[in-house]
């Protein structure tokens, strides 16, 4: 139970963010920041986080460089050792990096199943599930030492609802559902709160394929009751809120944010859908 008198505080919470640089691991990283976390930032590359690091420090708030590229063995577990290190321990953990299968130009390659490549698949799972296993598997330690210890996992939609031609990233998403509720009970006597956040279609680099596209974009959109792309910073708030005092009985949930195209019938409510870009 928390008696902040504003609960969606994190004065002092020593945060990991994970997929800072950019989207929605960028305005994660600053929604903590001014809630007053302070911030520890992990990316690929150390000059990409550089940025979100001069925006958490303009918000008064301190920043350290974790770099890691998840798909690398042992990558997780120095990331978050680095963290705690440097923070002097761990409150939170928002794991927001993922990827999908993508071409050399960093376009996404969208197939079916039956012509995709094993090695995506391998690429995919590596990065988006058996690394954030890794991350939670070496992030209790420290966490067990909090008395406000939280887990976000950043998960999406795609592992709620069928996502054809991205059977790969809707099963690495729904596979971090599942770990986030295994977690959340194995853990939950020991005070730590575990739960995944499921973003529907937001306007980020990796959804420039299709957001920048006005066939794809007003396809996808019209299956959104809200008819509309969401922004990072939405995201965000919805992931500060799982992090934060205010979610202090909250554990083991999967909480949607996708304008109600997840609603049963919800994109089917008599909204007039223009014909799928997609051969059939």
């Amino acid at each position: 139970m928390t008696t902040n008198r504003d609960p969606f505080r994190l004065d002092g919470a020593r945060a990991l963010v994970t997929g800072a640089s950019r989207g929605i691991g960028r305005a994660t990283a600053l929604a903590l920041a001014r809630a007053g976390a302070d911030l520890a930032l992990s990316a690929r590359s150390r000059g990409a986080l550089k940025e979100t690091a001069a925006l958490v420090e303009d918000e008064g708030r301190p920043a350290v460089l974790v770099p890691g590229d998840l798909a690398a063995s042992s990558a997780a577990e120095t990331v978050v050792d680095e963290a705690a290190t440097a923070l002097g321990g761990l409150d939170v953990v928002v794991h927001n990096a993922g990827v999908l299968p993508a071409q050399e130009d960093g376009t996404p390659t969208l197939v079916p199943l039956q012509e995709s490549d094993q090695a995506d698949w391998d690429h995919v799972l590596a990065v988006n599930l058996n690394a954030t296993a890794a991350l939670c598997r070496r992030a209790h330690a420290h966490l067990v030492g909090s008395s406000r210890a939280s887990v976000v996992l950043t998960s999406s939609l795609a592992g709620v609802v069928g996502a054809p031609r991205m059977e790969a990233y809707g099963a690495s998403k729904a596979a971090q559902i599942a770990l986030a509720r295994s977690l959340a009970v194995g853990w939950a006597r020991q005070g730590i709160r575990v739960n995944a956040l499921c973003p529907g279609w937001t306007r980020t680099d990796m959804t420039s394929f299709a957001h920048s596209q006005a066939p794809l974009s007003d396809w996808l959109t019209a299956h959104v009751p809200l008819g509309r792309w969401a922004e990072p910073d939405e995201v965000a708030h919805a992931a500060l809120f799982l992090a934060s005092p205010a979610a202090s009985y909250l554990t083991g949930q999967a909480l949607v944010l996708d304008g109600g195209v997840s609603v049963p019938d919800g994109g089917l409510a008599g909204i007039a859908k223009p014909p799928s870009p997609f051969p059939a």
